[in-house]
């Protein structure tokens, strides 16, 4: 006897304090058969346990909600995010933290279906992304007067946000990518880079010392002395891929 077997169905998660917002949401993820939706939430802080319980592979997170939004979601979550969030607000002056913040896309209400559709779409490549072995990324390509350079990974000391690029520092040199910090996170190599800031990676072997400065903030001090902030939102991250332990909160 022959049996079908079906790819498992993306695991959905929507968060939004207005009800209308959430039909609207669920309406159009229903017409998708690739779709589960496993729990809609009023709130951030219901929506933090149901991601906790749920695991879901994507989340639709709006930005204000009261006592917790979406920001303070994915701060709380830290490392532990879905594979793709995407955030739905009204407002569009969040864009760029959002983007710092980890999220793959940006929804601003109201919007079209082929808008959710690309939304969608982007989404499911992520996900797609992240069940299978990504190959080794060995350099990256960057563009700059007229020509494209090679940067090899191995080089890099780190890695800041520089509004929708990313600069690439690689000793006295800086080069812009033209490519955010989430998606830069998401194919570099986990065990050779680490993210300590929502602006920020570092090359883990380039970290000199960890350093409390006078405000009771962690800096990561690299070998060429370059001295950047540590989130507390990736503390625990970069204690664990250094090996550190007795790390003050």
């Amino acid at each position: 006897m022959n049996l079908e077997v079906r790819p498992a169905k993306i695991r959905v998660l929507i968060v939004d304090d207005e009800p209308l917002a959430r039909s609207n949401l669920s309406v159009l993820l229903r017409l998708d058969p690739e779709i589960e939706i496993v729990s809609e939430c009023d709130s951030g802080t219901v929506a933090l346990t149901e991601i906790r319980r749920a695991r879901p592979d994507l989340l639709f997170l709006d930005v204000q909600m009261p006592e917790c939004d979406g920001f303070d979601v994915l701060e709380v979550l830290g490392g532990d995010l879905p594979p793709a969030v995407v955030f739905v607000t009204a407002h569009d002056q969040y864009a760029l933290r959002a983007f710092e913040a980890g999220a793959l896309d940006y929804l601003l209400k109201p919007f079209d279906n082929a808008r959710f559709g690309r939304a969608l779409g982007r989404a499911k490549e992520r996900i797609a992304r992240t069940g299978n072995v990504p190959p080794i990324l060995e350099r990256l390509a960057v563009k700059s007067a007229g020509q494209i350079s090679f940067v090899k990974i191995s080089e890099i000391d780190w890695i800041e946000a520089a509004d929708y690029y990313s600069c690439l520092h690689v000793g006295a040199k800086t080069h812009l990518l033209r490519r955010s910090m989430s998606d830069l996170d998401q194919d570099l190599d986990h065990d050779i880079f680490c993210r300590i800031h929502r602006s920020t990676i570092v090359k883990l072997d380039r970290v000199r010392s960890l350093k409390l400065n006078e405000n009771g903030e962690y800096e990561v001090v690299l070998n060429d002395g370059a001295r950047l902030r540590l989130s507390r939102r990736y503390r625990k991250q970069l204690q664990s891929r250094l090996g550190v332990r007795g790390f003050h909160t």
